[in-house]
Order: C-alpha cells, then sequence, then structure tokens
C-alpha cells in the first residue's frame, strides 16, 4: 500500500506551491479540490506520472451463450 502524501510550500509572497504523490490517476483532483478552493486562485498545474498510471483492478466479465444445439 502506498503512503499518500500532500505537501505544501508556503513563499513569503502568499503563493503556495501544492505537490502530491501516492495518488494514482485523476483521483489527487477530488482529493486536492476542497483545499484548492480554500486557498486561493490556482495559476498553474503539472500532472506527475502518478496521474497517468492505471489503478490496478480486476474485471471479471462472463458470458452465457446457448445454442439451439443446447436445447
Amino acid at each position: 500500500m502506498n503512503m499518500e502524501t500532500l505537501e505544501f510550500v508556503i513563499y513569503p509572497d502568499g503563493r503556495v506551491k501544492e505537490m502530491v504523490t501516492g495518488i494514482i490517476g485523476s483521483s489527487c483532483q477530488e482529493v486536492t479540490a476542497a483545499i484548492e478552493a480554500q486557498l486561493g486562485r490556482v495559476i498553474s498545474t503539472e500532472k506527475t506520472s502518478e496521474y497517468y498510471q492505471q489503478q490496478n483492478t480486476q474485471v471479471a466479465t462472463a458470458s452465457n451463450q446457448a445454442s439451439s444445439s443446447d436445447w
């Protein structure tokens, strides 16, 4: 399990740099949306390699095909 980390750097002029690590995919935007709304206007964003990674999910599909010979 990865540790999710949000790091903030506050500059003397009031700018805030936010760095997110350990969150795979676009869900990092959901995690930071409320914080960013409170901080103010977002000037720029840079997506990390974790943003472009796929979450490991297993999908099972099943199909049932019946032909006339099965009747």
